[in-house]
């Protein structure tokens, strides 16, 4: 898996528009060029859309963060997984993830539900070695341990990496989403951070894992508090983003997904000019 140490992860380049299609193959493309190691795609996308990434692109891994996996039967993601590899050998990673239960009809048990889909991979021959759980609490970060490459996080503290290290062991892969706002202004950033933040703070799944981090109801009213979005976004410049980076690094992640944060908001934004700016952190940190 190749990866490299920063990645873009971005929701717009998988879900925009059939009329978008040009502008997405660009950002892509420039992407590539810029020297990140990985495009990681955003929300629940199809494999479909990787593998049009990975026309548009000569060098760079893609990644779906993450598949739905209520929403694409196993047998048929193996089959899409095969064929889009063997175009594109060593550039594509399966981001699994068992979504929410606001968001799934019949959501049951998804530690259960995750393990039965990795069983179907496994007989339909997709290489545990070519994918990675979006994993928050210690049993789902254990199944990524031991049934995948490693785990994926999403919205999480640099102590949230330090401790899914420590469950993962040394050798498993981890790959922190790590949330960046370019602005100097620290109350416009974390204006936008809290409108960013808004749709999560009504999942339970990541009020969960906060918890266990030590932030309370009381973080997570108006839109979150200081202290809480401060935890979870790096906000100002370049170096802000390269600290914050280094503390996950420091932390113990493999990689870190990089998702640039605008006024824009996910659906629309392709923040080219940021990815720009931030692109020398690929090689430095």
């Amino acid at each position: 898996m190749r990866l490299g140490r920063v990645g873009i992860w971005n929701i717009a380049i998988g879900s925009a528009e059939p009329s978008d299609q040009s502008l997405v193959r660009e950002a892509a493309a420039e992407l590539d060029e810029l020297g990140y190691g990985a495009i990681w795609i955003g929300g629940s996308p199809a494999l479909d859309r990787a593998g049009a990434l990975l026309g548009a692109t000569a060098r760079i891994t893609v990644a779906t963060g993450i598949l739905n996996i209520w929403s694409h039967a196993a047998v048929d993601v193996a089959a899409g997984h095969a064929a889009i590899a063997a175009d594109h050998p060593g550039r594509l990673v399966l981001g699994l993830g068992a979504s929410h239960a606001a968001l799934v009809k019949d959501y049951r048990r998804p530690l259960s539900f995750m393990r039965d889909y990795l069983d179907g991979l496994d007989a339909a021959g997709q290489p545990a070695a070519e994918r990675v759980l979006a994993a928050l609490g210690p049993k789902m970060l254990e199944l990524a341990r031991d049934r995948a490459a490693g785990a994926h996080p999403y919205l999480v503290t640099a102590e949230h990496t330090a401790r899914a290290r420590e469950v993962l062991g040394r050798d498993a892969l981890l790959a922190p989403e790590v949330k960046v706002v370019l602005d100097g202004d620290r109350h416009t950033a974390r204006a936008i951070a809290r409108t960013h933040l808004a749709m999560y703070l009504a999942l339970p799944n990541y009020l969960k894992s906060l918890r266990t981090l030590g932030f309370t109801d009381d973080d997570f009213a108006d839109g979150g508090s200081d202290r809480l979005v401060d935890a979870t976004f790096a906000m100002g410049d370049e170096q802000a983003a390269r600290t914050r980076l280094r503390q996950h690094f420091d932390a113990g992640a493999d990689h870190v997904c990089v998702q640039v944060v605008t006024e824009e908001g996910q659906r629309s934004a392709f923040p080219r000019e940021q990815w720009r700016r931030l692109a020398p952190l690929a090689n430095e940190v």
